[in-house]
């Protein structure tokens, strides 16, 4: 074998090894996706089951939780804790869907959250209070999504004047918020 025949088997071999490290390559970043798929979900399951332990085990949360959001007797203080709530599920829902389009976690984690919202949450007038503000912080197919989803087709929640949906007792409540002043 002569010296150019052996140099030629070096380079053969030399490419080999390289198309199998980037076989290799391949195979850990594909493993790592799958893996980080999987915290991410794990996470958004637990952001969930920590609020429902919170409420089995925490008295004075499960009362406040067991109020009625869309009655016109909520205190101002109430009012502010509702609405801090809900911004607390909205920023989670922007999370997920974020991630979810970006492909990290699978849509039922998207579905489980738009269908609690769904159960009325976000009709209340202080819910529609946080989304008219909060919805300047998204893109507009987000909110186009979310308001088809929650509200229906058409419509534009935080395009009217909020407070001329509201009660006299609402509007007083609503007028000595810190957001308002």
């Amino acid at each position: 074998m002569t010296l150019e025949q052996l140099g030629n088997l070096g380079e053969l071999i030399g490419s080999l090894g390289v198309i199998v490290s980037l076989i290799y390559l391949g195979r850990q970043i594909q493993q790592q996706n799958v893996i980080t798929r999987a915290q991410f979900g794990h996470s958004l399951t637990q952001r969930l089951y920590e609020r429902y332990f919170q409420t089995s085990k925490d008295e004075a949360y499960a009362e406040f939780m067991a109020l009625d959001w869309a009655s016109d007797n909520l205190t101002p203080v109430e009012s502010w804790r509702v609405q801090m709530a809900i911004l607390t599920y909205l920023v989670d829902l922007f999370d997920v869907y974020d991630k979810v389009h970006a492909g990290l976690v699978d849509q039922s984690h998207l579905d489980t959250r738009i269908n609690t919202l769904k159960l009325g949450v976000m009709k209340t007038t202080n819910a529609k209070m946080v989304w008219s503000y909060w919805k300047n912080n998204r893109s507009p197919d987000f909110v186009h999504w979310f308001e088809n989803e929650i509200y229906g087709e058409g419509s534009h929640i935080g395009d009217i004047d909020i407070d001329g949906d509201l009660s006299e007792q609402e509007q007083s409540a609503h007028s000595k918020l810190n957001t308002r002043r």
